[in-house]
């Protein structure tokens, strides 16, 4: 095996993150097809997506090019559960699962435009930050971390983007869809 070679152990574990992906998003498809007994009118199951993040400090470190893939069932409640798989700033394959809750932010006017703002709390494990990058975020234990999202979004029919507070290091849009729709 020559030095520019990856390790089989790499290659495995690759392997097994792209196959994992692949498995939970037609899984998450197929249950959207199942709705009768599974979601309750008011239910949203939100596709999401994130072509990058911007950085409040730029490092030579990190990587040219940061996504973010995720999927969130929330109440009519409001109340929120969710997964988002994702290449950090550091190109390290990553998970993130969450609970939280979404506020509206009608209250502030009669405009229009605020029936469709909110704020969004999100908070779970963050899976993934390894050597050499694991003091990045506070907490790590051997790749696994608690996470704390703070958000605000807006939602427009079966679509919302929001920008996502990434701790001190940044901030993500991330663009959803309905796909209980």
């Amino acid at each position: 095996m020559t030095a520019t070679s990856p390790s089989p152990i790499r290659l495995r574990r690759y392997s097994l993150f792209r196959w994992r992906g692949w498995i939970a998003l037609l899984a998450l498809l197929a249950a959207s097809q199942v709705r009768a007994g599974v979601f309750q009118d008011g239910d949203v199951l939100m596709l999401q997506a994130a072509p990058g993040a911007i950085h409040f400090n730029a490092d030579s470190e990190h990587s040219d090019f940061s996504w973010l893939v995720g999927l969130e069932w929330q109440s009519a409640s409001r109340w929120l559960v969710g997964a988002s798989y994702f290449n950090n700033s550091f190109d390290q394959k990553c998970e993130y699962f969450y609970f939280g809750k979404s506020w509206p932010l009608d209250f502030i006017s009669d405009n229009e435009i605020f029936k469709n703002l909110y704020v969004k709390l999100t908070g779970g494990l963050l899976l993934g930050y390894k050597e050499p990058y694991e003091d990045k975020i506070p907490f790590n234990d051997n790749g696994v971390a608690p996470g704390l999202v703070p958000a605000l979004g807006y939602q427009y029919g079966d679509f919302n983007v929001q920008i996502n507070l990434l701790g001190g290091a940044g901030l993500m849009f991330t663009f959803g869809y309905n796909i209980l729709k």
